[in-house]
């Protein structure tokens, strides 16, 4: 046994142990404020921390664990419960190969996954972890903490969504599409982009897309400017060039694509490809313009017809009854030669405003065609015409001379296009045309024969495609043509229901396709004028002779009565009708003049047929059988003659319809 303590021993013990005690205390009291400050540090922290080992058990997790997913933290932190438990199956693999990825580097790693709760609700957890090795690279044990990611996956996949969405948008946009960076390289191209203008993001490499013309650079870059300046979309019609060198017509509309603190971070930009709409534009205005000019030709033709009747009338007055010996004979015939030439000048402005189609029969273009080829190439050695044929191809109502006056138009057109020779390509073929292919046309959709004729010629560029159906543009040398060619071409088929396109590029030749209408079956009625005989007919009956025109009145009236007549004249189809009224049993014919004010010659034939059912009357005027002098005769007008005409003529006219 040892020895008793003294009482000063215990006295000092006693102190010791209480200062030992109030130590541990403070220790403890530290401990447990840690313990708390940690908690709470835990709690607060946006991320759920954890201690576990490679086998995926946990030795310590985070409460918020169970707050997230509803599982007793308890049950993981005693192992009865592993990851294995809590990871969606599908992304367990990709897991573990984080895992084995970062033994074999630095011991870290960040992998994503999804857990699920006992709701069934799967929430996106990021995991930031490191392995923990002892001194002989054994793993001890793993630890890290967890993000709850799922709002920003729900972001991401929305954002997708919205990436997809656009992207197809962009891809199923008919119109080129490019996204820009604000250095204005391109970041996006569309399918459409590339299939009109050739390049890809690969071409271009980071460059600016080279397609822009010289005289097109200072309107863009102040586009873009005004762009970048007031943040506003721009819209503007310019041209641009695709890769091969071939220039567009472009429409475009630019707007500001913005970042998230809403500062500009490129733009987008859709180019709409309008060089066909400004085609069919200007093709239109030129169609309009030719509307216009055909109706001035058409009133110029008319006037200078009438004009042309007082010289040819007061010439036949002059040749009545002279004979080839009359020392003035020769000359009163070269004036009536002239005025041929001027009626035939005036019948080429008439063929382009409003000709008529004069005697027309069901046809086989074909026909006409091989004909005319026929004929062509026995004077033209120097051309070589390809002909290919539809060989059912429907009919068309057409007059054939006028048909043959198109054609040779266009030969001859093209032969000038193809001074030392070349070939010419001619085909038919039968086609159905819709509402959207006429509608620049001014013609019905139906069925139709299609005409091309194609040269290897110089060309024209489009300010000349411009022009060339005008009646006097030309670009033929003084004393090689007047300009009325094409002209005539164009309003020959226009007055047969049809139309004319052209296509050209200098130094590739020129293509002309005619467009007739088709019909059914084989109406082979036909609308014929009666040919005059040469031989003077006299008469003593007494005529009607309507006209505004005193000059026709005065020339008409005189040959009229060299012929034997009795003639009654009026200036307007009032007075016609006056007269008309008091005379009609005497009257064996009335000639109306088809253009006059107020009452035109229709409407003075009808008002005179209510008065005498059996009414002979001869229509006559400085335009052509048009569709309205047709009408009239469809409504039985006797005949009609075209001024001017001379003495035989007239006479012939007159006597033919009397003696009916």
């Amino acid at each position: 046994m040892g020895e008793t303590p003294t009482y000063e021993e215990l006295v000092k013990k006693i102190t010791e142990l209480k200062k030992e005690s109030i130590i541990r205390n403070n220790i403890e009291e530290a401990l447990r404020e840690s313990e708390e400050k940690y908690k709470l540090l835990l709690k607060n922290l946006p991320s759920i921390v954890y201690k576990g080992y490679k086998d995926w058990s946990v030795e310590f997790f985070d409460e918020k664990i169970e707050q997230l997913t509803g599982v007793d933290v308890h049950k993981i932190n005693s192992k009865q419960i592993t990851m294995l438990d809590l990871i969606v199956d599908e992304d367990i693999e990709s897991a573990r190969e984080s895992f084995i990825r970062a033994l074999k580097t630095d011991k870290s790693y960040v992998r994503e996954f999804r857990i699920r709760s006992l709701t069934g609700k799967i929430h996106w957890m990021q995991e930031r972890g490191q392995i923990i090795c002892d001194d002989n690279g054994r793993i001890e044990y793993v630890s890290g903490v967890f993000f709850d990611i799922s709002e920003r996956k729900h972001a991401e996949e929305i954002l997708r969504q919205s990436e997809t969405r656009l992207k197809a948008v962009f891809e199923a946009n008919p119109d080129p599409l490019v996204v820009y960076d604000t250095n204005g390289h391109p970041q996006y191209l569309n399918p459409e982009f590339i299939n009109v203008f050739g390049w890809t993001l690969e071409d271009l490499k980071g460059r600016r897309i080279p397609f822009v013309p010289d005289d097109q650079k200072k309107i863009t870059d102040a586009k873009i400017k005004a762009l970048y300046d007031y943040q506003k979309p721009v819209r503007f019609e310019t041209t641009r060039l695709t890769k091969d060198g071939q220039l567009l017509d472009i429409f475009i509309s630019a707007a500001i694509i913005k970042d998230t603190e809403s500062e500009p971070s490129g733009m987008v930009v859709n180019l709409t490809d309008i060089t066909e709409k400004k085609r069919l534009e200007t093709r239109l205005q030129g169609a309009q313009r030719m509307e216009a000019i055909g109706t001035l030709a058409g009133g110029i033709a008319h006037d200078f017809n009438n004009l042309l009747m007082g010289i040819q009338g007061n010439a036949s007055l002059l040749l009545f009854n002279k004979n080839a010996a009359h020392p003035d004979y020769e000359q009163l015939k070269n004036i009536e030669k002239h005025v041929l030439q001027g009626s035939n000048l005036t019948n080429q402005l008439l063929g382009f405003a409003r000709g008529g189609k004069y005697e027309v029969e069901v046809m086989n273009l074909n026909d006409i065609l091989k004909r005319e080829n026929r004929m062509f190439t026995r004077t033209r050695k120097e051309i070589v015409i390809h002909e290919q044929y539809e060989q059912d191809l429907w009919p068309v109502k057409v007059s054939t001379g006028q048909i043959e006056q198109v054609l040779a138009n266009l030969y001859v057109n093209a032969c000038q296009a193809m001074p030392d020779g070349g070939d010419i390509y001619v085909q038919t073929g039968n086609i159905l045309l819709d509402e959207n292919f006429i509608r620049f046309f001014k013609v019905t959709s139906g069925k139709y024969v299609k005409v091309s004729i194609t040269d290897t010629g110089i060309g024209m560029d489009e300010a000349m495609l411009q022009r060339i159906f005008e009646p006097f543009f030309t670009t033929k040398e003084m004393g090689r043509g007047i300009g009325l060619g094409l002209a005539s071409v164009y309003g020959i088929i226009k007055n047969h229901g049809g139309f004319v396109d052209v296509r050209s590029e200098k130094g590739k030749g020129t293509s002309f396709y005619i467009y007739l209408p088709a019909i059914n079956g084989q109406d082979n009625s036909q609308n014929k004028d009666i040919e005059p005989k040469d031989k003077i007919k006299p008469g003593a009956e007494t005529i009607l002779l309507v006209d505004d025109d005193e000059m026709v009145i005065d020339v008409s009236q005189q040959l009229l009565e060299k012929l034997g007549y009795t003639v009654l004249t009026a200036n307007n189809g009032h007075e016609a009708l006056e007269i008309y009224q008091k005379h009609y049993n005497e009257i064996s014919l009335v000639i109306i003049d088809m253009i006059m004010p107020d009452l035109n010659g229709g409407e003075t034939y009808d008002e005179l047929k209510n008065i005498n059912p059996k009414i002979k009357a001869l229509l006559s005027s400085g335009y052509s059988i048009d569709g309205l002098a047709q009408d009239i005769i469809n409504r039985g007008c006797n005949g009609f003659i075209q001024k001017p005409f001379n003495i035989n003529k007239l006479s012939c006219k007159v006597r033919d319809i009397i003696e009916i």
